[in-house]
């Protein structure tokens, strides 16, 4: 535990803009792995409907500065190409 009172301060900032960051981060995980989870039961029609909330998770955490602005863009782009990849199935 800190001692002096800066560091004490430093504690408490950091607590408070961890959990706060926490939020942002913990939300896109969890539209990512819903709309992964979509894809692979093949419902890509609702996975698609998931798309605008998703983006504006992304760029919400990037105007915070949760992550970066290239990650969300990076992470927007794989999920595009997830949801518009053709699904063919190769049954005997």
């Amino acid at each position: 535990m800190p001692i002096i009172k800066s560091a004490k301060k430093a504690l408490r900032q950091s607590i408070a803009r961890t959990a706060h960051n926490k939020t942002y981060t913990l939300k896109v995980k969890k539209l990512l792995k819903e709309a992964r989870a979509l894809v692979s039961q093949q419902k890509i029609a609702e996975a698609k409907k998931m798309i605008p909330t998703i983006y504006k998770a992304l760029d919400k955490a990037a105007k915070e500065g949760v992550i970066k602005k290239n990650t969300a863009s990076r992470k927007k782009s794989r999920l595009a190409l997830l949801l518009n990849k053709p699904t063919t199935k190769t049954e005997k």
